[in-house]
């Protein structure tokens, strides 16, 4: 398990004059806590922007972060307010059923989605390598060095021998 902690401000202030936001993110299902503080409008659109990114497919492992953390699907607040099919034609039984079905798949889900991201981590490390020149360098040889201003040798440039 491992968490990412960023710090984001100064934001345009809000309601409470609330500036400031610290966001939380869960490396592995991509999970995101925030919390604003001393800010405002942000504060009022956060719980929005959070449940957008908790139900979006992400690219390296082919599932929601919600559904990696609980395991189902979720369902939007836009399938409640206009209703869709698979919105009509659950009722609370059926809907128990395939919670529990979930529940039992959910180890199985997050392998996958380990598999997933473990393939496009090689994908990515496969490309980057294609474009790595090896350079050999032999004694003799001038190579472009970093110079500090508190080096005592003033005839050290960037091209003196060591």
């Amino acid at each position: 398990m491992k968490w990412g902690m960023d710090i984001e401000g100064k934001l345009p202030i809000a309601l409470e004059g609330k500036v400031f936001m610290l966001v939380l993110t869960d490396y592995f299902p991509k999970w995101i806590e925030a919390e604003v503080f001393a800010q405002g409008k942000c504060a009022e659109e956060l719980p929005f922007v959070l449940w957008a990114d908790r139900t979006t497919s992400k690219v390296a492992t082919c599932q929601t972060p919600y559904s990696l953390v609980f395991g189902t699907e979720a369902v939007i607040p836009t399938e409640v307010v206009i209703p869709t099919a698979r919105y009509l034609l659950q009722d609370q039984q059926n809907n128990n059923r395939i919670l529990a079905e979930d529940l039992d798949t959910i180890d199985g889900l997050r392998d996958l989605a380990k598999i997933r991201i473990a393939a496009l981590q090689q994908r990515i490390t496969k490309a980057y390598n294609r474009n790595i020149r090896v350079r050999r360098f032999q004694t003799g040889d001038l190579v472009l060095r970093k110079t500090f201003q508190n080096n005592n040798d003033l005839s050290a440039e960037k091209f003196a021998p060591k």
